[in-house]
């Protein structure tokens, strides 16, 4: 397996590995849909995608980072917003190296940390997230402001 920043030319092998992930947040929407939105991502560069795959060149898994300013820090920092592996491809540490190419980048970027959100529900990420140092936050809560656009 090898792990590798994501190119426009990787688009037709994200779409359907990003379109599984939305379905396993329950979002439902079109492959078109996916298409245009990792294709602006991809095309402006306001986002780091990077694609895990098998020796024979087989999509497994991805992480979306986005950059932003962790203004208590005064520093630069990454969130980490996306993460899926393909079912088949679990338990075989693919998440495990996505998860560690998105703190090599971080790192390499000179960012202070990473930051990410789970579902409470996703328990296995959890345990993943847990084992590589990520600490749950216990002062800040999370709020969401549905804009209607």
């Amino acid at each position: 397996m090898h792990v590798n920043p994501a190119a426009p030319a990787d688009l037709d092998t994200l779409v359907p590995l990003f379109a599984a992930y939305l379905r396993f947040y329950r979002v439902v929407r079109s492959e078109a849909e996916v298409a245009r939105f990792l294709g602006e991502r991809l095309e402006r560069g306001d986002s780091r995608l990077f694609v895990a795959c098998n020796e024979a060149g087989a999509a497994l898994g991805f992480v979306q980072l986005y950059p932003f300013h962790a203004s208590l820090e005064l520093k630069s920092a990454w969130l980490l917003s996306d993460l899926y592996v393909d079912e088949a491809a679990r338990r075989r540490g693919v998440g495990e190296a996505l998860m560690q190419a998105a703190r090599r980048h971080a790192e390499a970027s000179g960012a202070c940390g990473l930051q990410l959100e789970t579902a409470a529900s996703n328990h296995q990420a959890q345990r993943l997230y847990e084992r590589l140092g990520y600490r749950r936050d216990t002062v800040f809560h999370t709020y969401w402001l549905a804009l209607g656009n």
